[in-house]
């Protein structure tokens, strides 16, 4: 509605979320509001309506039936109230693909031809229908409901299902039966249509329209939402439990003047889910304490799986676990948040155990069937799922597997499936493909910009479905000059390339000692150097800083030392061959790029962080002189040191750099391999500085 889509939408693999996000106002609400805002006598002011496909359709079908609407101001909406009648007897309405429309505007039809006193309401003719999916969605226990008291309504296609006509008939306040199980929208539809019904005449404070349900009501926080919203228009309902409602007549709705559309608690699921399963803080803000939205009930769900919630009055916050714990799976009765519910089919994938889903047989008859979608595009993923009538079993995979998922134009698939993405301290996010992703702009049309802003993207890494290629794209702004030395371990390449620097007057980065500071910090925080998710978290947020003599601070502590150590040695190895972190250090890396010039030293300098360098060294030496020369290096410094060991623990570290899948350790196509076996110190220089002369690099010294 708001914004072109492309085709699909790929969402990287995603390191952590951490943000606030505003939410959109409800689609329940909004919608809600709207019908009554139309229905009423006088002017109603609606703030933060919701700006979606949904909305849309219900604004569209109230104009095409007479209700003037205005907007004096952005995010502002004076609807003129038509005292229950509309203006427009006759109409053809769209409603898309929204239920929420058809099943409240149906009965609301019904009851303003009755209503109405205008000697035209008796040809009038209103037509409603919508996109396929909606012709194939059951809506024949509200029609037998109207049917019941009265009303004219034909089937245009299948019987018990749209698009409709409907028909002026004088309707009855008889008692009627409606099955709870389908959908609570149904009773909604009859509930606000009933003061309508009864009528406003002399004799109409001795009726009362009386609502029976057969069996459970299924979504009984939105029932509670539409029995609100018409008490603050002036209509009250008495209800016995969740299974018999009455109306008496003698009310009619009347404007409350301006109201502030409250945001929307279903799509809070998404982010406060990021939270949870990213690591957080997220805060939602438009919800909260006080909302009168039963999927807000979510937050609670989410908190058996072990998330920590925050509430405020207007908002809620959401962080992983504490102490290194996971998400748990859960057995969970969701029949009072069947929407929202379908976030947590995506949070089981990053919880340790099976998930189980209770109580959401009305997925099947929603924008499409959920629990069959939601079941192929999980296994998509990786999962073990099973599935019942009104059930969903998730048993998580071991690694989750990148893959292109279908949405089934169900905005809710579209926004639940991004959240695979993401990483938490038990797995890694993947590349997820979202195919057809417009279909978010029925409630959410900028979802995948609030997701955005709030997740910390490994941006530079695609991973392809078989799990093996891995693409790291080029830098931006190559315009500052920078030479490249790139080696295997002890090849002198840090020692050299801080000479050149401070000969040059340029910027070091030293990007071993990056690698090496990580594994410190997952060392100290007691995380395994092959755990790859957790690694990576740890890098996307490394309190590191090189100060101007030459320190290294961690989180403000001196580890230049510490780092230098061969046992952290190992661990940036180790570390420094697990793509996610790779590419959490990648852009930071990159960062050093600042004039005058910068010297990287490093092991994929040339390939990966700078590949548009001006001028690329691959330093290498022989294993007997790289062994040895650490070996005096730990012994000057105090450290014991057994050569043989040092010299086995090369040969390991050149096999496994050398093969790793992302970002070996090889020389450039087009980097200048220098051999220093042999070489001091300032001959490697000179060796350098004289191949920088010959491609005419920069020749600036202090």
């Amino acid at each position: 509605m708001l914004r072109k889509f492309p085709s699909e939408w790929l969402l990287q693999p995603a390191l952590s979320a951490q943000g606030q996000v505003d939410l959109p106002g409800s689609k329940s609400l909004s919608n809600r509001y709207l019908l009554l805002a139309a229905l009423c006598s006088g002017v109603t002011e609606l703030h933060g309506l919701l700006e979606s496909d949904d909305t849309a359709v219900m604004l569209d079908s109230l104009e095409r039936l007479g209700v003037r609407l205005e907007r004096p101001a952005p995010g502002v909406l004076k609807v003129w109230g038509v005292a229950g009648a509309f203006p427009r007897l006759s109409a053809e309405l769209f409603v898309g693909n929204s239920g929420l429309t058809i099943r409240t505007l149906v009965p609301a039809v019904a009851a303003s031809l009755s209503a109405s006193t205008d000697p035209q309401a008796a040809t009038g003719t209103v037509i409603l229908s919508g996109v396929p999916r909606m012709h194939e969605r059951p809506i024949a226990d509200l029609v037998d409901g109207l049917l019941a008291l009265g009303a004219r309504i034909d089937y245009l296609g299948a019987p018990g299902y749209p698009p409709l006509r409907l028909r002026h008939a004088v309707l009855r306040a008889d008692p009627i039966r409606v099955r709870g199980d389908t959908s609570s929208q149904f009773l909604t539809g009859l509930l606000q249509a009933a003061p309508l019904v009864l009528g406003s005449g002399p004799d109409s404070a001795s009726k009362s329209l009386v609502i029976e349900i057969e069996g459970d009501l299924i979504s009984q926080p939105y029932v509670g939402i539409t029995l609100a919203l018409m008490a603050r228009f002036g209509v009250q309902v008495e209800r016995e439990g969740w299974s018999r409602f009455e109306v008496r007549g003698g009310q009619s709705y009347r404007s409350p003047g301006s109201i502030a559309v409250e945001g929307d608690a279903s799509s809070a699921s998404y982010f406060l889910a990021a939270g949870a399963i990213g690591g957080g803080p997220v805060r939602v803000c438009g919800v909260g304490q006080n909302s009168v939205q039963g999927d807000v009930a979510f937050a609670h769900a989410l908190e058996k799986m072990g998330a920590r919630i925050t509430w405020g009055p207007d908002w809620i916050e959401a962080k992983a676990p504490a102490d290194g714990r996971h998400l748990q799976g859960i057995d969970l009765d969701c029949v009072e948040i069947p929407d929202a519910a379908m976030t947590l089919a995506a949070c089981a994938l990053h919880a340790e155990g099976a998930t189980l889903l209770r109580g959401i047989g009305s997925w099947r008859v929603k924008e499409t069937d959920r629990i069959a979608a939601m079941a192929t595009e999980l296994r998509k993923l990786g999962a073990r799922v099973s599935e019942g009538p009104d059930w969903l079993r998730i048993d998580p995979p071991t690694a989750l597997v990148a893959a292109s998922v279908a949405t089934y134009d169900d905005h809710r698939m579209a926004m639940c499936l991004s959240l695979a993405s993401l990483s938490s301290g038990l797995r890694a996010g993947v590349a997820v493909t979202v195919m057809e992703p417009a279909c978010v702009a029925k409630t959410f049309p900028d979802f995948f910009d609030r997701l955005a802003a709030i997740i910390q993207p490994l941006s530079s890494v695609v991973i392809s479905q078989k799990g093996a290629s891995h693409e790291f794209p080029p830098p931006s702004g190559g315009s500052v000059p920078v030479l490249t030395i790139d080696g295997p371990t002890a090849s002198g390449k840090g020692t050299v390339a801080a000479v050149i620097a401070l000969q040059l007057g340029w910027h070091l980065l030293d990007s071993g000692a990056l690698y090496r500071v990580t594994a410190l910090a997952a060392q100290q925080a007691g995380v395994d150097w092959a755990d790859e998710a957790a690694v990576a978290r740890i890098a996307c947020v490394l309190p590191v800083r090189f100060d101007a003599a030459g320190l290294i601070l961690l989180d403000g502590h001196d580890v230049s030392t510490m780092i230098r150590h061969e046992s952290i040695g190992e661990g940036a190895s180790q570390v420094a061959a697990l793509p996610t972190v790779r590419a959490a250090l990648l852009e930071r890396q990159r960062a050093f790029r600042i004039a005058p010039g910068l010297i990287a030293d490093g092991r994929d300098m040339g390939t990966v962080v700078f590949p548009d360098a001006q001028a690329k060294i691959f330093l290498q030496a022989s294993p007997h002189e790289r062994a040895m020369r650490r070996y005096k290096q730990l012994i000057d410094k105090g450290f014991s040191a057994n050569f043989d060991d040092l010299l086995q623990d090369l040969h390991r570290r050149d096999a496994r750099d050398s093969q790793r899948a992302v970002a070996p350790t090889i020389p450039a196509e087009d980097a200048h391999v220098l051999d220093s076996t042999g070489l001091t110190v300032d001959e490697t220089v000179a060796a350098i500085r004289a191949f920088m002369d010959e491609v005419g690099f920069p020749r600036r010294s202090i």
